[in-house]
């Protein structure tokens, strides 16, 4: 099944998918359409006919240790989503792919690499005036198994601590210029909460994620990302760790370095600030 975006100039071309070849193929067998929202109440309004709805809170997360999910959870996952281990899955979400990019990381860590994002997510799709619907999907449940389990796209805290002053290393807070000061511990439309300290990890370049999409939500081209970050020092040559809050927003860069961009080694922290701002005897930054 071909799917590919190679008028962009990305190294990966086939991790995305248009408006277009979604419409095309929501019936086919062997795909999988999952809508992940920030807003956990959208995909109840309408979505692709034919998708599973994953809440970010519940679904992706183990909201009791703060982690992700162990391999029994994300197995429990997608078999009920009737997702097998050769199954395509295409994401797409609110907010230009947030969460659809923090799954497509949790997919990839727990080694499903047969995973696309929508480019331009729901925003597109409502743009351009595709069907919607609020009809709950048949979904035929599986066995998943884990094949293996891709530990280097997670980055943890004692990595990112031994990190610091390494000059192969690149830290990116992809987080807002007010979060990055310090003057906000958290988005503006979303609450005040998570940590303890604002401010940023020391020596990390300040590249808000936004800048890596266009204003219909699709990502830009490929050497316009390209100049986005070797401008600011974030090089193919280093070890890259990108971070924001809580994890998301950093999966949507982790996503542009290393599969848009090609870079060979790109780790999510998403432990992200509210771990780092709240933990004692870790150092940060402030203007």
């Amino acid at each position: 099944m071909e799917a590919t975006m190679s008028d962009k100039g990305f190294a990966h071309p086939e991790v995305l998918v248009d408006t277009e070849w979604a419409a095309q193929h929501l019936e086919d067998k062997g795909v999988r359409f999952v809508e992940v929202d920030v807003d956990t109440s959208a995909y109840g309004t309408g979505h692709l006919p034919g998708a599973v709805g994953w809440d970010w809170q519940s679904d992706t997360q183990d909201s009791l240790q703060r982690d992700i999910l162990n391999q029994q959870a994300f197995e429990d996952l997608l078999g009920r989503s009737g997702i097998s281990e050769d199954t395509a899955v295409v994401l797409y979400g609110d907010n230009n792919n947030w969460f659809a990019a923090y799954a497509f990381w949790l997919l990839n860590y727990y080694g499903h690499e047969n995973a696309r994002l929508i480019d331009g997510g729901r925003k597109k799709w409502e743009a351009e005036g595709r069907s919607l619907t609020t009809d709950a999907p048949q979904i035929e449940p599986t066995s998943y198994k884990v094949q293996k389990v891709d530990k280097s796209v997670r980055a943890l805290r004692d990595f990112v601590l031994e990190s610091l002053g390494k000059p192969d290393r690149a830290l990116v807070d992809v987080r807002g210029p007010q979060e990055f000061s310090g003057e906000l511990l958290a988005p503006e439309n979303l609450p005040q909460e998570g940590s303890q300290r604002g401010g940023h990890i020391p020596g990390a370049a300040n590249i808000t994620w936004s800048k890596a999409v266009q204003e219909d939500g699709t990502f830009k081209q490929f050497e316009a990302l390209k100049a986005l970050y070797e401008e600011q020092g974030v090089t193919p040559d280093k070890q890259v760790i990108a971070y924001c809050r809580i994890g998301e927003r950093s999966s949507h860069t982790w996503f542009v370095l290393k599969h848009l961009l090609g870079y060979p080694r790109v780790t999510n922290y998403d432990g992200s600030w509210t771990e780092w701002g709240s933990m004692i005897g870790v150092p940060i930054e402030k203007p």
